[in-house]
Formats: structure tokens, sequence, C-alpha cells
């Protein structure tokens, strides 16, 4: 249901090879020993440890915790009357939020570690068929939010990732009947969509959002993430009507939000000129336009410097460029953003910026080498 066996299983099974070893080692067994004790034949317990077979049923899971002596939840395996999985419900809400804290205040990171044992927990309540309304809309709210952190965090090659989370996501909300939550959805799956450069599925969904957001931050949001994706779709009609409504709703009263603010509006408007082929426009208002706000989160700093860069380029003034792309780098590494710093690459290797290149190229590699979120392949 809501294809939740799925998840569960990948995240049971990612956990269950792991206590496997650690058991053996601990208790001296070699796996022909541990297949004795759990009635199975030694290849299986070998695929099983090596993630080459997935243990999709919830009765051998059960099986499984009960021989070794766990509590079954350490599997994914819930019970309807499990008073933890009660409690972890009833501050669920306060999970997420905290979470969303983090992300924005640019600790993307441990947004993640926040939800993961959330996600797998619901993940598996809903796997054994327990899919209560609460819970259900709580799995749908956890699903959003460890979609966007891990968009944030994952290398540019590993977005499709984050995208599937908020698609799933999504499949929730379009049943839930709330409006407003499937306008939320829809703005995040779109967004996460067009970074994972799924551009047209993007517009599609976001189009959608504009259309169902009936409050000024959602509209703005959703405007400004279809300004960007047609921008980098090269449809300079699509972006200069939604950056000219997203600019009417900035007029017209006060702005709050991570995207909904002229800080952003004038980084998305800088970005969608340069790709729509008016960079001396873009120059401009690079230099006659000043936002009048801070940006909302620190990642928002680190994207507008490279936009930055790239219309410094544009207008042939490479120290400003490399000054502005060297920032970007320097920030990017310290906030553990890795497809912003290869959004840095791009800019530096297209205006011949071998030194930026070389900097960033080693901060990328310093990033790569660091525990990296948990993203399990679903």
């Amino acid at each position: 249901m809501w294809s939740a066996g799925e998840a569960a299983a990948a995240l049971a099974s990612r956990d269950l090879a792991t206590i496997l070893r650690t058991y053996r080692r601990l208790n001296r067994f070699n796996q022909q020993q541990l297949a004795d004790l759990l009635g199975y034949d030694k290849t299986y317990v070998s695929m099983i440890e090596t993630g080459r077979r997935s243990i999709n049923d919830v009765g051998t899971r059960r099986h499984i915790a009960r021989t070794l002596g766990l509590p079954t939840h350490v599997l994914g395996v819930t019970h309807g009357d499990d008073a933890d999985f009660a409690a972890m419900v009833q501050f669920g809400d306060s999970t997420i939020r905290l979470a969303e804290i983090a992300r924005r205040a640019g600790r993307a990171v441990d947004a993640v570690n926040e939800l993961w044992p959330l996600i797998a927990r619901l993940e598996a309540r809903a796997a054994e068929g327990h899919i209560e309304r609460e819970t259900l809309v709580l799995l749908g709210q956890a699903r959003v939010a460890l979609g966007v952190s891990l968009g944030t965090v994952l290398p540019e090659e590993r977005l499709a990732a984050a995208a599937r989370w908020t698609g799933r996501a999504l499949i929730i909300a379009e049943r839930l009947e709330d409006p407003f939550f499937l306008a939320h959805t829809l703005r995040m799956h779109g967004n996460e969509l067009r970074k994972a450069n799924r551009v047209p599925a993007a517009i599609q969904r976001l189009k959608r959002a504009v259309d169902l957001s009936t409050d000024r931050e959602g509209q703005g949001t959703a405007l400004a993430f279809l300004a960007r994706a047609a921008g980098e779709q090269g449809n300079r009609d699509m972006f200069d009507r939604a950056i000219e409504n997203f600019r009417h709703l900035l007029d017209s009263g006060p702005a709050h939000g991570m995207l909904f603010n002229p800080f952003t509006f004038r980084e998305i408007q800088l970005r969608g000129l340069v790709s729509t082929g008016r960079a001396a426009e873009a120059v401009q208002v690079m230099q006659t336009g000043h936002a009048d706000a801070t940006p909302a989160a620190p990642q928002w700093h680190i994207i507008e410097r490279v936009t930055a860069g790239q219309v410094h380029l544009s207008a042939g003034d490479r120290d400003a460029a490399s000054e502005a792309l060297r920032t970007a780098v320097t920030a990017a590494e310290a906030h553990r953003l890795p497809h912003q710093i290869q959004r840095t690459l791009r800019a530096a290797d297209s205006g011949g910026l071998t030194e930026i290149t070389t900097e960033g190229q080693a901060a990328l590699s310093r990033l790569n080498r660091l525990l990296t979120p948990p993203e399990p392949e679903l």
C-alpha cells in the first residue's frame, strides 16, 4: 500500500546485513553456524549479508529478530500496540519541524539524520498495513522533508534519489484531499525534479502548484521554482511570465520565506536572464539592482555567489567572477553542499578560470571523503 513495502524492505535489509555480521562477530560464529541457528542455508545468509538478497517478508524479519533476541522494530517490524511508536507519532510533527529549521540554517546533514529514524519506522508501519490517516499524513510530510534535505546535500549525480522521496510524498498527497499539502508537495517535488535534470516533468508539476497555491508565500515559491525551471529550459516567454508574476506578488505586501523574498527574486532573475540568452540584461541588473534583503538561508548566499560569478563572466570581468566563485567554493564546502561546488566548477570551466577549477575539485574531493547521509535506492 502506497508502495511502502519496498521502502521498508530496503531499509530493513540494509540494517539486517549489518546486524547479521555484527551478531556473528560478537558470538564468534561463521556463516554456517548462523545459518544453522536461523534454519537457513549458508548461501542464503551470505546473500543477505552482501546485500544480494532482500528480506521483503515481515514474518521472516520477525523470525530473525526473535531468534537473535532483538527487538522487532530494529528490523522495521512494529506492533499495533507499540507504545514507543505511538509516542514517536505524537512528536513526529516536532521532529519534522526541527529538521526543517536545521536545513534552513544550513545544517541539512543534521536534518537528514533527524528524519531518518522517523522515516524508517513510518515506512515499516505502512508495510505492515498499519496506515491510519494520522500516520499517513506524517509519512507524507516526512517524505517531503527528507527529499528536500537530501536534495540539499547530495551531489548532482545522486539527486534523483531526492526526487524519488518527494515523488513518494506526492503519491500520498494526491489521496489525502488536503489542497494545501498537495500544493506544497507539488512545489517541492517539482523543484527536486528540476535539480535532477528532469525539467519538463518539473515544469508540469510546478504549473499545477501555481494554480493550487492559495497563500502568497506558497504561490510566490511556486512561481520562483517555475521561473528557474523555465530559465533552465531556455523558455524565455514562460520565464518572463513567471518572474513578472513573482515580482507583482512581492510588490503587493510583506514577503517572507526562503524563496519568497527580494534576495531570491534577484538571484532567480539573474540566472534566468543568462539562461535565456540575455546576458547583457543580467549585467545591467547586477550593476543597478540591489536586493533589499539578506538571504533566508546560508545556501542561498552560495547560490547567489555562483550566479554572480556567471554574470561577471558574461561581462568579461574575470577578477570579479573569480572572487565570487571562490567565495562560493569555500562556503559550499563549509556547509557540505557538493552540488553547489559542482555548479561552481561548471561556471569556472566555462570561463577558463583554472585556479578556481583546481580549488573546487580539491574541495569536492574532500567532501566526497566524508560520510554521506543514508540514501536508499528505491
